[in-house]
């Protein structure tokens, strides 16, 4: 029967970027893991979409996401040369989208049920995959050097797809459900 594991490796540990041998519980793996199904469900979400603005944009996301993942999966006591660098611009940029799409939605006076529409959905559950990703990032950042461009990106990055659920449901007509609901 063929093994379905690296050469040397344990079913319970794996190689940091970098090298160094790891527990899979490693709160690293957790992080770089979570990174990983957030860029996967942004695909889902790119895949699902129209327009090419967005599409365009969450393509860049997703590349942010990669360089964040390879900073995360790398041991910050051995060398991360070649690791391409987390630009601050993009903060910047994801800031001016989030004000640019706002701009053009109806003020917020309360909660909202996610839902109303398959891409409103999608949206909603990448923002929550990414405030997760966040709380690991920030977890590890509390037991080793972690990029605080990293985690304002992540932070901003939730607030963006939650813009992005309202925008999507504005452009398709869908109603917005306030909670707690005034109307029952």
């Amino acid at each position: 029967m063929a093994k379905i594991y690296t050469k040397g490796g344990d079913l319970g540990e794996t190689s940091l970027l970098n090298g160094t041998r790891v527990s899979k519980s490693h709160d690293r793996v957790e992080a770089y893991g979570t990174l990983d199904e957030l860029n996967s469900y942004i695909g889902l979400l790119r895949d699902h979409l129209e327009q090419d603005h967005y599409r365009e944009f969450l393509l860049r996301i997703q590349e942010n996401i990669f360089i964040a993942e390879a900073w995360i999966a790398a041991d910050p006591k051995k060398t991360t040369k070649g690791l391409p660098e987390f630009a601050e611009e993009e903060i910047t940029l994801l800031e001016q989208e989030i004000d640019r799409m706002t701009s053009e939605l109806p003020p917020l006076n309360s909660f909202i049920l996610p839902g109303g529409h398959p891409l409103v959905s999608l949206c909603h559950i990448v923002r929550s995959i990414c405030r997760r990703a966040e709380r690991r990032v920030i977890r590890l950042q509390q037991q080793s050097t972690v990029s605080p461009a990293i985690i304002r990106y992540l932070n901003r990055l939730s607030d963006f797809f939650f813009v992005m659920a309202r925008k999507l449901g504005k452009e398709s007509n869908i109603r917005e459900i306030s909670w707690p609901q005034k109307n029952k």
